[in-house]
């Protein structure tokens, strides 16, 4: 049997590294458009804020390594172009050598998203740029080597362009943020959602959500953004909108679209094709809590993906739950985090929600360093079932989102999370744990 795969980053390796330990004498071939395979593309603001360090510092595992000690035919320069389902055959451009077809058996297409550029006049310009994959992150970086980068515009406020807002004040630079839409993280509580942006003001970041960019123009040495506040100098711009799954290949087939356009699959990652899989970025996965299909980009979910469809390839029948939305960055000196349906997601799900939110402490009272910590919860009226739940701290944020995770996986109720006994220490954590105590006063509500 022979498996291509089509993307050789997280989900597209995971899937060809365990397709060949399932089943060593499997023929796998992996198609990548690039030179890049196998990087931590989260890595990529961190490293930025780093100049002594260099960007493939965050590959994880080069491309003749999978060739030499896995067996795995890994065709870098080779772009998947497009897929004949009747005669199992994928046409690809080869880099500097024109077309070739790859037969197939199975196939697995998982080349991810791209970072989505709107369409304005200027939007093409060379200092105008966006961060998705490894190249981007050279292209930054090197420009931020070569230039006298003082000033950056950054369009967006979602997690990379929050994240990246640090890495260029690390670096010394003059950061501003604009966003058309009127709130800053709109998933979270609006009281909440100024502590973040009372954050970046008390560092130098400006943010202006509400700002609309209409073009950007060539000024001198630097640029000029046009937008619906006014003029905007800017040496550098980060677009920072999104990402856009990459389903044209599976559309072009006549393959099943989800949510935004991505890849529907099964919960065994099989597309409309029974041959042909998805996994990653430019695929849709199933909301735990809803039932319904959502199109949520995230890390664990590719990789978890790729080895699901490698064992359902070899002979498996390996079914995924779905996702919650789990997700954590870093602003500056906090942590923001958040797991299942916010209120307003809940509301329009059908929910009657109700929500609290609480102020507590990372230490406990008297602990030196101890430092404020917000919790938010979300949970239905009518059945007490907990929904969603967002933190913002200093510390004491990232891995207690977790806990709220776990809870929403196994279904619990507010009462049933209020009884979980969690552990106590005075360096992490007061008697009464802030998440305790959120689903003690969310309880009340109920």
């Amino acid at each position: 049997m022979k498996f291509v795969v089509i993307g050789g980053d997280a989900a597209g390796m995971s899937a060809a590294s365990k397709a060949k330990r399932n089943m060593p004498d499997l023929e796998v071939v992996t198609l990548e458009a690039t030179q890049d395979v196998s990087y931590s593309a989260c890595g990529m603001p961190y490293n930025i804020a780093e100049p002594a360090r260099v960007m493939d510092d965050l590959i994880v595992r080069k491309a003749e390594v999978f060739r030499s000690k896995q067996g795995i035919d890994l065709r870098l320069g080779h772009k998947a172009v497009s897929i004949d389902r009747k005669n199992k055959k994928v046409v690809c451009e080869v880099q500097g050598n024109g077309q070739s077809e790859i037969s197939y058996d199975k196939l697995l297409i998982a080349n991810g998203a791209r970072a989505i550029r709107p369409d304005i006049p200027g939007i093409d310009l060379p200092r105008v740029m966006v961060l998705k994959s490894l190249q981007d992150g050279r292209a930054i970086k090197q420009f931020l080597g070569n230039k006298n980068v003082k000033k950056v515009l950054i369009i967006g406020m979602g997690y990379i362009g929050l994240e990246m807002a640090e890495a260029f004040h690390s670096i010394g630079a003059e950061v501003t943020m604009v966003k058309p839409g009127p709130r800053l993280l709109a998933f979270m509580p609006e009281e909440m959602a100024e502590l973040v942006k009372k954050e970046l003001s008390d560092k130098g970041v400006r943010c202006f959500p509400g700002v609309a960019v209409n073009s950007l123009h060539n000024d001198g040495p630097g640029l000029k953004v046009c937008a619906s506040s006014g003029d905007i100098q800017a040496d550098l711009v980060l677009v920072s909108i999104g990402v856009t799954p990459n389903s044209e290949l599976a559309a072009g087939a006549s393959l099943d679209l989800g949510p935004k356009k991505s890849i529907a699959v099964d919960r065994k990652l099989k597309t409309s094709d029974p041959d042909i899989f998805a996994a990653g970025d430019c695929a849709d996965a199933f909301h735990i809590l809803t039932g319904k299909r959502v199109w949520i980009p995230l890390a664990l979910r590719a990789n978890r993906a790729g080895w699901a469809v490698a064992d359902n390839v070899t002979g498996g029948q390996v079914e995924l739950p779905g996702i919650m939305g789990t997700a954590v960055f870093k602003v500056l000196d906090l942590e923001v985090a958040r797991t299942g349906l916010s209120f307003e997601e809940a509301s329009r799900e059908g929910y009657e929600p109700v929500q609290e939110m609480i102020k507590s402490r990372s230490r406990a009272h008297a602990h030196p360093g101890n430092q404020s910590i917000y919790v938010h919860l979300v949970a239905d009226r009518n059945s007490g079932k907990l929904l969603g739940g967002t933190m913002v701290g200093k510390e004491g944020v990232a891995h207690r989102i977790d806990s709220v995770a776990v809870a929403l996986h196994a279904g619990m109720s507010v009462e049933e999370f209020f009884q979980c006994d969690m552990a106590y220490a005075p360096p992490f954590s007061p008697v009464w744990d802030p998440l305790l105590t959120a689903a003690n006063q969310l309880l009340k509500k109920l």
